[in-house]
Formats: structure tokens, C-alpha cells, sequence
């Protein structure tokens, strides 16, 4: 029983410290002293500035962009508004070009040496359509006002501060790629800090640097205040298909730290993204953090350098732990010195076969694969598909789903560790059956069945006989020092996140001779090395969690769980009650889970989105009103009217639902190919009044390239026969193209305008509900057509 309680109490306050590491600072109030950052006065500039969306190239990101000026005159930064071309090409969409005309707004807070490399703070005003933007990115901006406004209040800097407010993030990174490939002012930056933000609340994430981080994080080492980074992260973002204003800066060769929060994620680019739904607390983390490190900067007489990168990751408070990769093997090496010492010391007190070593790797490796198999049939379980929009249904109660997952997959390592003291047989078909079950609801689901079929032959060998708890805990240090050295040569930067719990754990085995010393003394050492890692792993789990709807990453976090908790898990040999809390758990989270699938979690807060849209069809005149099957419902059928039927076209990505609208008249684009020279092709083509955003298809019957998107140098490929894409941003302004044709032909051109507002002369849409909400360009006009040309 004292085991049990030691358990219970380990989880308790391992959980307690998670929490609290999680908790935001409050917002500053407007009195605080100049030199510091107050969240109520940045906050009075992100609700000023988030009155309604502004995508790039509306009337309303052009008022943003007037009121930003306007604050940084009064701050004294002296602005300018800088426009430019932004032209961004994907290595993950290399039949595309992403365009438009942007205005960045650029302040100055000169330093004691103008020569000096500058610091630049940046952040983006625009948002994405229908989005008020609140947190994403006007947040941002606020902070980097605040901060300079508080470096200023701090004396004259060592070097000239940059206040960087780029346009056409969201399009395409378009400001960010103007500025640094294009404007002069680009060269006088040495280093950027940029701020963004996935969701309206959570801790402040320093997820990005530029590459050989080593001088960088010992800065941000030094001035940290409650930070949350990690060299994972940073990997793991640098894996993803992801990008932010930081990577046009990094593509620039300048040295950066990328800064966000990461929580509430419904409202992100959500209409709910409002100020009323920003934590303030989240804003007073991020100002805190982007203050600390920016002043660090701003001040000093040199900017960090290049070194190689640093593992580290923050732990508790303001502590950051940081050493260079080949002290990992160092760590790896004193790790092992403890296992070998704690299993000596364990033999001395009797003997335990070495197969029950085996055994307990075994198992560690079957609670892993256990909880991916029963993860992801709960993530089944839950009705929601996969995906940003289809789990909207999950992250209108996410505080529920995340209690759920996390008794999940403690119930699977609670069990795994109990039933080792009897070795049942039939354990090894619980995966299974929880594998093969994710194929359930529809679709086959390869990693449910890999993970649950893998983990039943495992546990078939496992659970054969009981297994003393001295072997299996040593078996799972063993595995756990594996892992360790895989990721330590496959991905040093990662390989902290098992080092680091199985030093804490190698030092509670070696203490406690591998659990076999009794007493208070050896359980209370236990319960609390176990609470302490299950605190700083808590973090980690969070973060996946937010992070990515992967269920399978939890695996990683039960192997890191079951290193600290198996000797207070298993309980002695031949036990009866092994498996009552694992069993207790999963009851648990499964009960949740079924809350989860049944609740209507649509409210006001949290509304359903909706997306209806009113085509034109030029080339034939007739009009269409269509929507997603996907947001199909009463409000959508009421909004299309009409007999509606499944209907594709070449600018919607999946099939739609539509219904034949009235006649509208409307102005299409103008377009006109011309010769330019050194016979190359002049494709101009004009959007119509009203409209902010181009969607163009080209097609040519020989080879061709696409030299230049309005002067700016481009290389895509137009392969005989097959459409390319490009998009143009910009309000009103035509999009000029440099073609070079290989041989005399024909080019097909499809064009696809965006005008935002619902055509005056159509039967206006019903009004929603206020459980629903329009996403994205809702609402809006699409003018489609074509022209062909011979060159």
C-alpha cells in the first residue's frame, strides 16, 4: 500500500508542478515604471488596432498600418512606410509563386554607433481574412512597441534598434521577403527578434533561432525570465512545414530568436481571435521575454556571434540549462556508470535473473507502443477527423481532451508496470485489440494496427512469468540509455529529453540499490525524483499537445514517464492488485473521451465555422453559390438555396457543394500579353475594382519559364502541358509577368479574383445563428474566367 500511496502522490505533485509551470504572469498594470513592459498598455494597442480583419491589400490593413505610424510617431521612432514587392516560392510547392504589393512600416530607435549591426524587433500587422488578427500578429506588434517603448525609457542603446511591422505575412511572408532581399535598410540588421502567435493564450514558446545557436542561447541563458524553449523545439520546428517572418531573416543570413504563444489555438486565424478572447497574461509573458532578451542586445557592445549549436532546454523559473553537444556523451557515460552501479548494488541484496532485464526493456518498449495503439483509437473515439479544421471540434474543448490523453497514457504505463509482477499472457491482446479497433470508423489506420500488433508480440514474450521489479526497472534503464545514445548521433539536440529522466531515475536507482532497499526513506527519494521529472516533462507533454494531433508522439513521453514511476508502479512479485491503478486510469480517461464525443461544444465562445461563397463564371455568365460538404448544415443549405449538387472547378482544391445563383453583373480582370525584350512575354493582368487577391493558372504548350513577377526576379518552371499557380496580393494593382517562351505556342491563362463582400444584386445569405461563424473569405465573390493567347 505505501507503494501505491507513494504513486499517487508522486503523480499529484508532479501534475501540481506542471501546472504551475504553465501559469502566465499577471498583466502589468498602466502604472509601472517606464523601464519595464506592461501588458495594459500594450494591450490598449492591440485593441485599438484589432477592430475588424485586415487582410493585405484591404482598406482596413491600410487603416492598421496608418495607426501604427501614428503610435510611432508619438513614441518618437520616426517611421517610415516602405513599399515593395514580396514574391515567396515554396520548396514544398514548386509549381507556385506567391506575390503582392506590401507596405512595411519601419521605425528607428537610434543607438550611441549608428554603424553598429542593429537589433530588429518584428512582428506583422496584417491578418489573414476574417480574422480581427487580435493575437495574431497585432499582439506582436503591441509588444514590439511596448519593448522599444521601454528600452528608450532605459537609456540610449548601444546600437540602433529597429522596430520592423511587415505586411503580407500571412499571404506569403511578402513583407519579410521584400525587406530583407530587397530593401537597403536590410544591410544595417545584425540580428532579429520576431514575435507570432498560434492561438489567443498560453506560455510564451522561444521555438526558433538561426543556426549555430551556441553564443545566442547563452544570452537568452543569461536574461531569461520564466522561459519555455528547448533545443527540441527548435529541431523540431526547423523539421516542419512551418514557416514565419524570421525565415525570409534567416534566409538573409542574420541571426534570430522566434517567439510565440501556443494555447487556445480555436481562436487561431479565427474570427474569435478578438481582444476581449487575448489572455492578457499571455501578452505580459511575451513582452517580458522579448524585453529581456532585447534590451540584453540592444546594450551590449557586440551582438552574439556564431558557434555551434547548444542542447538546452529551460527546467524551473528562470533556470536554462545549456552545454554543447559532445557534453552529451558525457552525461550519456556518467548515466551508465550509475545503472552499472545501481545493479551491482541491487545483486548484492539477492539475485534476479537476467532475463527479467530483458523482460522489463521489453515491457517498457510494450507500454510505448501500447500507448500509441490506445491513444489513437481514443483520438477515433472521439467522432473529430484529422486535420486543422476537422479537430476545431476537439479544440472547442481541449482542457477536457488533454485530461483525457494524459489518463490514457498513464493507465497504459500503470498497467504495463503492474502486471509484471504476475506476467498474465493475456495483456499482450489488449494493444492488439485497441489496434486493430482504430480501423473502426471507417478507414484503415496504419498506425494504430502497426503500433498495437508490434506491442502484442512484444507483451506475448513479456507476460510470460513475474518478473522481480529489481530486473525490470534495470531493463528500463537500459532501454532508456539505448534511446538515449541513438538520439545523441541521430539528433543530439533531442537526445536530452530521455538523458535528462534517466539521470534523475539512474540516481534514485543507484540510491535506493535499484528500489531493493525498504523504508521510508528509499520511497519518499523515489516520490520525489519522480515528481520532480514528471513536473519538467509535464511541459513537454503540453507542448506536444498544442504542438501537433499526433497521438503517437505521447509514446516518447511514456517512455521518459516510465523511467522515473516503474519502482513505484510494479508492485512486489505475485502481487494481485498490479493492475488496479493502471485499469483505474484508463476508466478514466476513456470516460472523458466519451464526455469528449458527446458534448455539443458549440457556443457562442466557441462557434461552428461556416464558409459560403458566391461564384462567377465569366466565360459562361452563369453564377453558382457553394460551400464545403465538410460545413454542410442547416445555416449552409438556407444559405445556398436552390437545388444543390456536388460540383467541381479548377479553383476550389476538394469538390463543393452548389446551387445556381441569380445573374450578377461584375467587372472581370483585364488581361493583355505583349512582347518584352530579348523575346521574352509580357503577361499583365489587372484585377478588377474591389479586388484584393488574384488566383492565376498558367498552361503553355511548350516549355516555357516565368522570369519576373513585377521586376522582381523569379524562376518557375512551366512544364509543356501542365497549369502552374501563382498568386497576386495587392488592392487594385496589376500583376506583371516576364514569360520566356522555348518555342512558338499557345499559353492558357485562368484567372480567379477575390472581391470581399456578397454581390448587392444576389439574394442576400440569412443571418447566423450565434453558434456559427463565417471562416476565412466567407462571404465573398469569386470572378472566375479564361483567356488563351499565341506567342
Amino acid at each position: 500500500m505505501g507503494r501505491y500511496l507513494a504513486l499517487l502522490l508522486a503523480l499529484i505533485l508532479g501534475s501540481w508542478i506542471a501546472f504551475n509551470d504553465q501559469l502566465l504572469p499577471e498583466s502589468a498594470p498602466l502604472s509601472t515604471p517606464a523601464t519595464e513592459f506592461s501588458g495594459e498598455r500594450a494591450f490598449a494597442d492591440v485593441n485599438f488596432l484589432s477592430a475588424v480583419p485586415h487582410p493585405t491589400g484591404s482598406v482596413a490593413n491600410a487603416n492598421v498600418r496608418d495607426a501604427i505610424v501614428g503610435r510611432m510617431l508619438r513614441l518618437g521612432f520616426s517611421p517610415q512606410v516602405r513599399p515593395g514587392v514580396g514574391v515567396f516560392q515554396s520548396p514544398r510547392a514548386p509549381d507556385a509563386v506567391i506575390a503582392g504589393q506590401i507596405e512595411n512600416i519601419v521605425g528607428v530607435l537610434p543607438g550611441r554607433d549608428r554603424s553598429a549591426p542593429a537589433l530588429a524587433l518584428m512582428a506583422h500587422y496584417d491578418s489573414v481574412p476574417g480574422s480581427p488578427g487580435a493575437a495574431d500578429d497585432l499582439m506582436g506588434v503591441a509588444a514590439v512597441l511596448e519593448t522599444a517603448r521601454a528600452i528608450k525609457a532605459r537609456g540610449t542603446p548601444a546600437r540602433d534598434v529597429y522596430l520592423l511591422i511587415t505586411d503580407g505575412e500571412e499571404a506569403g511572408l511578402l513583407g519579410a521577403n521584400a525587406f530583407f532581399r530587397r530593401d537597403p535598410l536590410a544591410e544595417r540588421i545584425g540580428l532579429v527578434v520576431n514575435l507570432e502567435a498560434r492561438g489567443s493564450a498560453g506560455r510564451v514558446q522561444m521555438f526558433q533561432t538561426s543556426p549555430d545557436n551556441g553564443k545566442l542561447i547563452e544570452v537568452f541563458q543569461r536574461t531569461a525570465q520564466r522561459p519555455a524553449s528547448s533545443s527540441l523545439s527548435v529541431l523540431i520546428y526547423d523539421k516542419m512545414p512551418n514557416d514565419t517572418d524570421l525565415t525570409e531573416a534567416l534566409k538573409a543570413g542574420k541571426s534570430g530568436l522566434n517567439y510565440a504563444i501556443i494555447g487556445n489555438q480555436f481562436d487561431y486565424h479565427s474570427p474569435t481571435a478578438t481582444a476581449a478572447n487575448l489572455d492578457r497574461g499571455s501578452l505580459q509573458d511575451m513582452g517580458t521575454q522579448a524585453l529581456a532578451v532585447a534590451s540584453e542586445l540592444a546594450f551590449s557592445q557586440q551582438l552574439p556571434g556564431r558557434a555551434g549549436s547548444a542542447v538546452y532546454s529551460s527546467v524551473f523559473g528562470d533556470l536554462v540549462i545549456a552545454y554543447p553537444v559532445w557534453a552529451g556523451w558525457v552525461l550519456l557515460a556518467a548515466i551508465a556508470f550509475l545503472i552499472a552501479l545501481a545493479v551491482r548494488w541491487a545483486r548484492h541484496s539477492g539475485e534476479f535473473p537476467a532475463m527479467d532485464i530483458v523482460r522489463g526493456a521489453g515491457a517498457l518498449a510494450f507500454a510505448a507502443l501500447s500507448t500509441a495503439a490506445v491513444l489513437e483509437f481514443a483520438r477515433r473515439l472521439t467522432g473529430a477527423e484529422f486535420g486543422y479544421l476537422e479537430q476545431r471540434f476537439l479544440l472547442a474543448q481541449a482542457q477536457r481532451w488533454e485530461w483525457a490523453i494524459m489518463l490514457i497514457s498513464l493507465g497504459v504505463l500503470m498497467g504495463s508496470a503492474g502486471d509484471m509482477a504476475r506476467g498474465r499472457r493475456w495483456m499482450a491482446a489488449i494493444p492488439v485489440l485497441f489496434g486493430l479497433a482504430c480501423s473502426a470508423f471507417g478507414t484503415f489506420d496504419m498506425v494504430g494496427a502497426v503500433a498495437g500488433v508490434t506491442a502484442g508480440v512484444i507483451g506475448f514474450f513479456v507476460y510470460n512469468r513475474p518478473t522481480s521489479r529489481k530486473g525490470a526497472w534495470a531493463g528500463v534503464l537500459l532501454l532508456g540509455l539505448l534511446l538515449a545514445i541513438v538520439l545523441q548521433i541521430a539528433a543530439p539536440e533531442a537526445a536530452y529529453v530521455i538523458a535528462w529522466p534517466l539521470l534523475v531515475a539512474s540516481l534514485g536507482a543507484a540510491a535506493t540499490a535499484l528500489s531493493a532497499r525498504r523504508g521510508v526513506l528509499g520511497l519518499a527519494l523515489l516520490t520525489v525524483l519522480a515528481a520532480l521529472a514528471l513536473g519538467w516533462e509535464g511541459g513537454i507533454s503540453h507542448l506536444a499537445f498544442l504542438s501537433m494531433d499526433v497521438m503517437a508522439l505521447f509514446s516518447l513521453q511514456m517512455v521518459t514517464a516510465g523511467l522515473v514511476l516503474w519502482p513505484l508502479a510494479q508492485p512486489d512479485t505475485n502481487a494481485e492488485k498490479g493492475l488496479v491503478v493502471g485499469g483505474a486510469l484508463l476508466i478514466m480517461g476513456f470516460i472523458i473521451t466519451l464526455f469528449v464525443r458527446a458534448e455539443d461544444p458549440w457556443t457562442p465562445r466557441y462557434p461552428r465555422i461556416t464558409y459560403v461563397g458566391f461564384q462567377v463564371e465569366a466565360d459562361t455568365g452563369r453564377t453558382w453559390r457553394f460551400a464545403p460538404a465538410s460545413m454542410d448544415g442547416s445555416w449552409t443549405r438556407q444559405a445556398l438555396g436552390g437545388t444543390v449538387q456536388p460540383r467541381g472547378h479548377w479553383s476550389w482544391r476538394v469538390p463543393m457543394l452548389a446551387a445556381p445563383g441569380r445573374p450578377v453583373s461584375v467587372a472581370t480582370p483585364a488581361t493583355t500579353l505583349e512582347p518584352a525584350a530579348d523575346g521574352a512575354m509580357r503577361l499583365t493582368v489587372a484585377p478588377p475594382p474591389g479586388s484584393r487577391r488574384l488566383a492565376l493558372q498558367l498552361r503553355a504548350d511548350k516549355a516555357a519559364r516565368l522570369l519576373a513577377v513585377n521586376g522582381v526576379p523569379t524562376d518557375l518552371a512551366l512544364p509543356t502541358d501542365r497549369w502552374v499557380r501563382v498568386f497576386w496580393a495587392s488592392p487594385g494593382a496589376p500583376i506583371v509577368m516576364n514569360l520566356q517562351p522555348s518555342a512558338p505556342g499557345r499559353l492558357q491563362v485562368r484567372y480567379a479574383a477575390t472581391i470581399d463582400g456578397w454581390p448587392a444584386e444576389a439574394a442576400p445569405l440569412p443571418p447566423r445563428p450565434a453558434d456559427i461563424m463565417l471562416w476565412d473569405d466567407s462571404d465573398s465573390t469569386f470572378v472566375t474566367g479564361s483567356h488563351a493567347y499565341a506567342w
